[in-house]
């Protein structure tokens, strides 16, 4: 095996996929990205066996062949090389050798048959819709998601399929994120699939504000997605997410029209006193005014008052801050709505005009 390519070509691959093999390793291939040669392209794959990263780039004077290449080693040699310069490869019995200019590296290699690759997918589904449309889904919902904990299953993003529709959703149990799409093609059958978080944030990092289309496949235990020369594939949460519809409140008719700057604003300002533990802060609301009030155990107070439209009266409900602010960062309208029931009910956060992102936020005891 041997070909040429130009550092900046070579370098855009590997940025893709060094991100998916980890530092420390169970088996020595799993550190190695498997180079692939064939006439025009070279295919560079990465895996931890939850999740694999294919990309691909042109080269020249390819003699076709596939070995495995220490994956941190090759990233770091091309990431110091001159810009500009080409880079050679040429496999030498269990060596490749790296060229550039006067510079030559001399690596070991695994052979490419111990690299694992998952390719049985078990196709069930499939859907496509713009790239810019699945990352704006993903990074409404993603900062939801449960970290380590024991409810395996809310460690990952949800994507529910369902009649040309693809929803986002994401919650740790004290707060919940749904966003919402129609898809450009397929998605004809229901389903729903748990992707863990190493996936998500591997997804999120690898899309580009592109025009360009991305296509799901549905598998049966992985999903796949593809997009240009890039091949992404992650094994799945195998776990039943819990039923995200009954938390979103039903009746929730006391209503709260708000500038989302200015209550994120207030918002900010009054978490500086509030309990460092439990984040707490009491959303006062009367005709045309919405309070905001926190305490911390040192006994200091910090007091919002706010402009708002509402007709609601004596209602008082306490909710963690941070919660609060995670949903407005990710709403993009210049005024939020607030529905409230009770002050033991959890709160529905949405722009006024649209239900495609909504959020769901547990109250807290004060």
């Amino acid at each position: 095996m041997q070909f040429s390519i130009q550092r900046e070509v070579l370098l855009k691959p590997l940025q893709q996929v060094i991100g998916v093999v980890e530092r420390r390793q169970t088996l020595p291939v799993l550190s190695n990205l498997l180079v692939v040669a064939t006439p025009g392209k070279v295919t560079f794959t990465g895996t931890d066996l939850e999740v694999e990263m294919s990309a691909s780039a042109e080269a020249q004077d390819i003699k076709p062949g596939e070995v495995t290449i220490p994956a941190r080693k090759l990233f770091d040699i091309c990431r110091a090389l001159p810009d500009g310069s080409k880079v050679d490869f040429k496999l030498s019995g269990e060596r490749v050798t790296v060229s550039s200019g006067r510079s030559r590296f001399t690596l070991a290699t695994l052979a490419a048959t111990e690299f694992p690759i998952i390719d049985n997918l078990e196709l069930i589904e499939r859907a496509g819709l713009p790239e810019a449309t699945l990352k704006d889904l993903m990074d409404r919902t993603a900062f939801a998601m449960a970290h380590q904990d024991v409810r395996y299953y809310l460690n990952g993003l949800l994507l529910d399929l369902r009649e040309h529709v693809l929803r986002c959703v994401a919650t740790d149990g004290h707060r919940l994120a749904l966003a919402e799409t129609a898809l450009t093609s397929g998605g004809a059958t229901q389903r729903q699939i748990i992707i863990p978080r190493k996936g998500v944030l591997e997804l999120q990092g690898l899309f580009e504000s592109g025009e360009g289309n991305v296509e799901l496949e549905f598998g049966r235990n992985h999903l796949r997605v593809r997009r240009n020369d890039v091949v992404f594939t992650s094994k799945l949460i195998d776990g039943r997410f819990p039923d995200y519809e009954a938390v979103i409140p039903i009746g929730a008719d006391k209503e709260v029209r708000i500038s989302r700057e200015a209550l994120r604003g207030a918002l900010q300002r009054a978490a500086i006193l509030s309990n460092e533990k439990y984040r707490g802060v009491k959303l006062e609301v009367s005709p045309n005014k919405l309070r905001i009030v926190a305490h911390n155990p040192e006994q200091e107070e910090a007091v919002e008052e706010l402009e708002a439209k509402t007709g609601t009266s004596d209602l008082s409900v306490g909710f963690n801050v941070n919660y609060l602010l995670d949903a407005l960062n990710v709403l993009r309208s210049d005024e939020v709505l607030l529905c409230l029931r009770d002050g033991n009910s959890s709160c529905l956060l949405r722009s006024p005009d649209s239900e495609q992102s909504r959020h769901v936020i547990m109250p807290l005891r004060l």
